[in-house]
């Protein structure tokens, strides 16, 4: 099995098709691995049959909230650009969340939201956020019950926008949107292409 897919230590030990059932999601191909297959034999796989979209699922699922949602600000950050010149409401809202979950600023998550312009997919990114402590949002929201799987969906999106987005090598930038998420699963930044360019 490639050593790509190791040391991800941030994922949850459990078998991948437990955690792709307890957010009702199927992927597109019918995995060989069996069903107690833990998340890097699973990528490998996906990865070995050429099915990267099912991949960055995986990985939208497979990851804890708080890095789920900074893969998602990553992505965002793709096709709005760099902070501080280009923040959004929301945008700037998620990233804030990711370095402190606060009610605080899951309150400002909502009031970002509240503000957006319609076609405004940074949306996602704040969302995300929000589903990811279980409930619709703050206050009386919390009463509710997130969507299953919502804070996963969102996350997922963002990345599938940005690829839509972008302009250069299709293939080479969603292999880099992989290898953001496993990054992060092993305790990095995520930024994987900036840390390669600095080196070379």
């Amino acid at each position: 099995m490639t050593e790509r897919f190791e040391k991800m230590t941030k994922i949850p030990a459990l078998p991948t098709a437990r955690m792709l059932a307890e957010v009702n999601t199927k992927l597109s191909l019918k995995l060989e691995a069996p069903a107690s297959a833990p998340t890097d034999a699973v990528l490998a796989e996906l990865d070995a049959k050429g099915k990267p979209i099912d991949m960055l699922r995986v990985l939208s699922i497979v990851l804890p909230p708080r890095e789920r949602v900074w893969w998602a600000c990553l992505a965002a950050r793709d096709f709005v650009g760099p902070a501080p010149d280009n923040n959004t409401p929301a945008l700037e809202a998620a990233e804030a969340w990711v370095f402190r979950p606060s009610p605080e600023n899951r309150e400002k998550l909502m009031q970002a939201i509240d503000m957006a312009e319609p076609d405004d997919e940074t949306v996602k990114c704040a969302l995300s956020a929000i589903y990811a402590e279980g409930s619709l949002g703050p206050g009386e929201l919390d009463d509710h019950p997130a969507p299953p799987g919502g804070s996963e969906v969102m996350a997922f999106a963002v990345n599938v926008i940005a690829m839509d987005a972008y302009e250069g090598d299709f293939e080479a930038y969603t292999q880099e949107l992989v290898d953001r998420a496993v990054d992060i699963a092993r305790g990095g930044n995520g930024r994987v292409k900036a840390e390669a360019e600095e080196e070379g």
